[in-house]
């Protein structure tokens, strides 16, 4: 997969434009992601010097992204009419993310097994207050519209 991954917040703690203590087990995560074959890209609001020094860090722990906010590490506006921030990947990590960051181990567990959060958490047993049938049963039903619920 192709993985867009958010620096501040996501690999770092929040001290922007400063760079925060490392989040546990992040650069050890992208490490095994790479040692995978996935291609991550650091998809951050940093630029110039600043994004300079955090590829550098990231460098310093091992950690060689395929490319820096941007698709492939050759694309200029040049030779990409279509250019744009917007990455296409297969998967951001990013800190923003609705419900928050997971932590690394199970951001792993899901890239590793393909599996959605929710199905790392059932896993887990943090659902198991339902039996198998009953969650069935309130997947099957119907959800209502925004509307009906008023």
């Amino acid at each position: 997969m192709t993985i867009a991954v958010d620096f501040d917040g996501t690999i770092v703690e929040h001290k922007y434009p400063a760079i925060g203590e490392e989040i546990p087990f992040a650069i050890d995560t992208l490490k095994m992601l790479i040692k995978d074959h996935h291609k991550l890209i650091l998809w951050s609001v940093r630029e110039g010097e600043l994004l300079e020094e955090a590829v550098a860090w990231c460098r310093e722990r091992g950690v060689e992204f395929y490319a820096v906010n941007r698709d492939y590490p050759e694309e200029t506006t040049d030779n990409n009419q279509h250019f744009s921030r917007k990455l296409k990947v297969d998967l951001f990590i990013d800190d923003r993310n609705v419900g928050g960051l997971p932590d690394w181990g199970t951001i792993y567990r899901m890239v590793s097994r393909r599996k959605s959060w929710h199905d790392i958490i059932e896993e887990d047993g943090a659902l198991d207050f339902h039996s198998s049938a009953e969650r069935h049963h309130h997947r099957s039903k119907k959800k209502k519209k925004w509307w009906q619920v008023l």
